[in-house]
């Protein structure tokens, strides 16, 4: 057997285990919260396993996919296992597509630095994939208070709310969403290529309708990535073309027909937004914080803790945002969570809800993200050790930080 081979064998063993870890323990705390309550395992578990067997939950999920996979898992199993393996996985499909990811953006970069030890460099990934999936806030020890921050997560956020389990279904698809439109947005300008696929120039018709279907994926599966996407996307194109002087009018058309499919199912899933029941107030609403203010007295604060790694990277590495498209395109997706998050809110008795905090702590996720397809790259082109060190401690402060907080919520502990 080549080296070469023995490296991807090493890199496919130590992956695959570390999957199984992660899965079996998800599925441990997955499980629980489907025979929990509202005092322990607090999730919408027990809504979900309603609305998967066509029963009244109380609550309206139009976005069918998690739901139709947990049925087809009914027809051999109970409900809450059912729901229970579903869950499991499709977030364990999300570390899959964030390890391909990786490996494809980073592998050879990493690879020439282990020189004769190049299997480390799948491992890595792997262990980054992996550990990605559980980082969560930066909080203090117990009995320690951070002026301001009321609670550990709320309000504070992470990127991985254990506790919802539709967020954690959609990110495989919300992954690959964010992938496409990425590379899209690097040369759509030049227009259709003409081809299916491999095309001299311009953009493949295959990647417009890769990117058309993931985004469709992701909406059906939650819509609240997609609602940050779309706006970041459509903020950025406004900007080219007027910046262009309509000179890619038609490139830009052509993109904005991959979001076709996925607007009518937003106007479909929304519906109940500007049409409310008699006597409801609906819409959305603009404020300055307010919504975000019922969980925290401290927003900057908080915005440090949610995501003090990808910022430490950028700090650092700032140049890369003008010459790394993926990493900037990241930091678009999380500025425009922000801004949702931050500005609107939904009228009505869905207000105190907060529901567009799901897109931005997808916009922390993304975050992470995009800084660790930097730091990795830096790692691949040996920047210096000292700063590399501080990157990488920031990110492992996360995860271990996170791995506590898995830890107490898989004990029937809050997800507050």
């Amino acid at each position: 057997m080549s080296q070469s081979k023995k490296n991807k064998l090493i890199d496919i063993i130590v992956f695959v285990v570390l999957l199984c870890i992660a899965s079996v323990i998800t599925f441990l705390l997955f499980h629980r919260q489907t025979l929990g309550n509202l005092d322990n395992y607090h999730s919408d578990m027990k809504a979900y396993i309603l609305e998967m067997q066509g029963l009244d939950s109380g609550y309206d999920f139009p976005y069918p996919i998690f739901f139709k996979l947990a049925a087809l898992i009914h027809l051999f199993t109970g409900p809450e296992l059912a729901v229970a393996l579903a869950t499991v996985l499709l977030n364990s499909l999300g570390i899959v597509t964030v390890k391909c990811a990786l490996n494809h953006l980073t592998g050879k970069e990493l690879e020439n630095a282990f020189a004769n030890r190049k299997w480390l460099a799948g491992v890595l990934i792997s262990v980054v994939s992996v550990t990605l999936f559980f980082v969560s806030m930066l909080f203090p020890p117990e009995g320690m208070y951070l002026p301001g921050i009321r609670f550990r997560c709320v309000g504070v956020f992470t990127g991985n709310p254990f506790h919802n389990a539709t967020y954690m279904a959609a990110r495989p698809f919300a992954m690959l969403a964010f992938l496409w439109c990425a590379k899209l947005l690097v040369n759509y300008e030049e227009g259709y290529s003409g081809k299916w696929r491999h095309g001299d120039k311009g953009v493949d018709m295959q990647d417009y309708v890769l990117f058309a279907l993931f985004l469709l994926l992701a909406t059906m599966t939650k819509p609240s990535f997609t609602i940050v996407l779309v706006g970041a996307a459509g903020l950025i194109m406004v900007y080219r073309m007027c910046r262009s002087r309509f000179r890619n009018f038609l490139p830009t058309i052509y993109l904005g027909i991959c979001f076709i499919p996925t607007f009518i199912d937003l106007l479909y899933q929304y519906k109940g937004v500007f049409v409310p029941e008699e006597g409801a107030e609906g819409g959305i609403g603009f404020c300055f914080g307010e919504i975000w203010g019922y969980y925290s007295d401290n927003i900057p604060l908080s915005i440090c803790l949610a995501v003090g790694f990808p910022l430490l990277v950028l700090i650092l590495n700032y140049k890369e945002l003008k010459h790394n498209a993926l990493y900037r395109f990241s930091w678009q997706i999380y500025a425009m969570g922000f801004a949702m998050a931050f500005l609107l809110y939904e009228k009505g008795f869905r207000k105190p809800d907060f529901n567009f905090s799901w897109g931005y702590m997808y916009g922390i996720f993304f975050a992470f993200v995009g800084a660790l397809v930097v730091l990795l790259q830096a790692t691949g082109r040996k920047q210096k050790p000292l700063l590399l060190a501080l990157q990488w401690l920031a990110y492992l402060w996360h995860v271990a930080c996170g791995i506590y907080y898995f830890w107490g919520m898989l004990q029937g502990g809050t997800y507050y």
